[in-house]
């Protein structure tokens, strides 16, 4: 699944998509709720994808929720949701003139975007990155099957929705979807690597009793936290990263260390200096952070579940059980040399060209009517 494979699911081809070997996009367009300053794994993708499409010549815009007025999402203040985009998401788009379309995410941007373009008639594809069916059962309890049906109907008006593993996309085909293509993910080799454990100062969750299991990412019911809390574990538990349910764990797990955001060097530093990262998700479409953390040679514990399938399945640098506990104990044991070298077979700049290839052309866009 490394790069640009394809999984042999018969994905769709550059050839295909822009009419027998015709160049790629040059003006790409990118619709997405999540973008910055929001942290998260969604916005880590599609910053470094853009980065790299510039530098293969492409010029790319990214219309995000901070160019609108928005409100905090409920439950999740770090999230802006944009009110009544329609009528400046129309003049942005108008303005920058695409010639391929991306709809990252399902919000008021993406669905604003998507009616514009079924009403011009220009096709475009949408990428897949968070279950959102799961997210809105674990806050308000809401039946899945409704918010999957939405999902469906919102991708399937595309011309193929983007998907970072193998056991999504079957899923997803399961679901009803039938325009899936694979669209793996990267990691960056420079900044995630085991010498960050030798650079800067140690940090006060450094002293704490070895081993030390470490999680990264958003502190949030969906990601299954408490599981990993709730261990007996020998050493330390730290967590770095922020969100909604920081507080209530801070409150029942007294002896747990919340280093809060991590970015840049630190997060690096925090992955090479644990001892495991540990994984409790049962939710990701992905999990970019298991990447970063094997690129600093940190081997992961984490459910036999979509992500940690896709990105450890069988590899010898990480430990994947339904017993976390057990996982987290055997992956003590694994290699840290190997962790870094299965992570150098993931490219960002393969996924970027992938992105690219699986892209397709507005014919006239440029000059289409305004609507």
């Amino acid at each position: 699944m490394h790069g640009a494979a394809g999984w042999g699911m018969g994905a769709l081809s550059s050839d295909v998509a822009w009419g027998g070997g015709a160049p790629p996009p040059r003006r790409i367009l990118i619709v997405s709720d999540a973008w910055h300053p929001q942290v998260n794994g969604v916005v880590r993708t599609l910053s470094t994808v853009v980065q790299e499409l510039r530098t293969l010549g492409d010029t790319v815009e990214v219309i995000g929720p901070d160019r609108f007025l928005s409100v905090p999402m409920p439950g999740y203040a770090e999230i802006r949701l944009a009110l009544a985009p329609a009528r400046r998401l129309r003049r942005l788009v108008d303005d920058f003139a695409p010639e391929a379309v991306h709809i990252a995410t399902e919000g008021p941007l993406g669905f604003a975007m998507r009616a514009l373009c079924l009403k011009r008639g220009w096709r475009f594809t949408t990428s897949f990155h968070t279950r959102f069916p799961e997210y809105l059962h674990a806050r308000t309890r809401l039946p899945t099957g409704w918010s999957w049906a939405v999902l469906r109907r919102f991708h399937e008006a595309g011309s193929g929705t983007f998907v970072a593993t193998p056991s999504l996309a079957r899923e997803l085909a399961g679901r009803g979807f039938t325009r899936v293509i694979p669209w793996s993910r990267g990691v960056d080799l420079a900044r995630f690597h085991p010498g960050a454990a030798l650079q800067g100062e140690p940090g006060a969750w450094e002293a704490l009793p070895r081993p030390i299991f470490l999680y990264a990412g958003r502190v949030a019911v969906e990601k299954n936290i408490a599981a990993f809390l709730s261990l007996d574990l020998p050493g330390s538990k730290v967590v770095v990263g922020d969100g909604p349910q920081r507080a209530a764990l801070m409150r029942r797990f007294p002896d747990v260390h919340f280093a809060g955001w991590r970015e840049n060097g630190a997060l690096a530093r925090a992955y090479a200096r644990a001892d495991v990262f540990v994984f409790p998700s049962r939710t990701d479409t992905f999990g970019l952070v298991l990447l970063e953390a094997l690129a600093c040679g940190t081997p992961v514990a984490a459910l036999p579940v979509t992500g940690p399938l896709d990105v450890i399945g069988a590899a010898p640098v990480g430990a994947l059980d339904e017993d976390l506990r057990e996982a987290c104990l055997r992956a003590l044991r694994l290699d840290r040399m190997a962790c870094r070298a299965h992570a150098e077979g993931f490219s960002w700049a393969a996924c970027a060209r992938r992105f690219r290839d699986s892209l397709v052309p507005l014919p006239g866009a440029p000059a289409a009517a305004r609507a």
